[in-house]
C-alpha cells in the first residue's frame, strides 16, 4: 500500500498531501479499496525523523494510530526482534466491520514486516492500568487537547527508560505549519520542557511539529 504525507509548506485540504491521487477522498474506504493512498498526519521529513528515532530500539509504544502511516515509519527503523505496541480505540465506528481507518492501518503496518506488532484496541488511559513493560520509545500522538496530553504524559512517562525518549507530534510552533499556540501538545512541551525543563528531561531534537525529549541517566 502506497502513503501520503503532508507537504510543506502546509496548507488545508488534499492540495496539502504529496499525491495528486488523494482528491476529495478522505474516507478511508477509499484507502482500503486502493483509490487513494493512506493518508499519514505527518509530514517527509518528520517521517524521517520517526524512523530514525525508532532505530535500535526494542520496546516502542505509540499512541493515536489513525490510518498506520507513522507506525510503519518506527516499524521501519526498530529493531529486528523489538515490539511495536499500537494503542488506539479506533471507536469511530460501531461496528468493526466498517471501521476502515481500523482495517486500513492493519493491513498498512502488516506490510511491514519487521519486528512485532502488538495492538491494543483501548484508550491509552484504560491501556495504562495494565502496563507493566519498561518502554524505549513512547510516540505520543492520541488526544490533542492540554488535558488529554498532559494525562498520556503523567501516566506513560514513568515507564521509559533511562536514555529512552518521548515524542509528541503537533507540539512546536514551525514555519509553513499547521500548529497554534492554542494546540495541547504545544503548550505542554512549553511548559514542561521549555519554562519549567523538569529535572531528568531534556529536549533532544525538533523536527516540523515533532518534539524529542530523552529521559537522562
Amino acid at each position: 500500500m502506497k502513503y501520503a504525507v503532508l507537504n510543506m509548506p502546509y496548507s488545508a485540504g488534499p492540495s496539502g498531501y504529496s499525491s495528486t491521487f488523494v482528491s476529495s477522498r478522505h474516507h478511508p474506504v477509499y484507502a482500503w479499496l486502493g483509490m487513494r493512498p493512506v493518508l499519514a498526519q505527518h509530514t517527509s521529513d518528520e517521517h524521517a525523523a520517526l524512523e530514525k528515532s525508532a532505530s535500535g530500539r526494542s520496546s516502542i509504544v505509540e499512541i493515536g494510530v489513525a490510518e498506520g502511516v507513522s507506525a510503519i515509519a518506527l516499524r521501519q527503523g526498530m529493531a529486528t526482534n523489538g515490539t511495536l505496541h499500537l494503542i488506539d480505540p479506533f471507536h469511530f465506528s460501531r461496528n468493526s466491520i466498517f471501521n476502515f481507518t481500523r482495517r486500513t492501518a492493519r493491513r498498512l503496518v502488516g506490510s511491514f514486516p519487521r519486528g512485532k506488532i502488538a495492538w491494543i484496541e483501548s484508550l491509552s488511559f484504560d491501556a495504562v492500568q495494565k502496563w507493566s513493560l519498561p518502554i524505549d520509545l513512547l510516540f505520543v500522538d492520541g488526544d490533542h487537547t492540554e488535558e488529554g496530553v498532559r494525562r498520556d504524559w503523567n501516566e506513560w512517562n514513568r515507564f521509559v527508560v533511562p536514555g529512552g525518549i518521548v515524542i509528541f507530534h503537533d507540539a512546536r510552533i514551525f514555519e509553513g505549519g499547521w500548529t497554534s499556540p492554542e494546540y495541547g501538545p504545544v503548550k505542554l512541551v512549553d511548559d514542561l520542557f521549555r519554562r519549567r525543563r523538569i529535572p531528568g528531561w531534556k529536549i533532544v531534537e525538533e523536527v516540523h511539529s515533532l518534539v524529542v525529549v530523552e529521559r537522562l541517566g
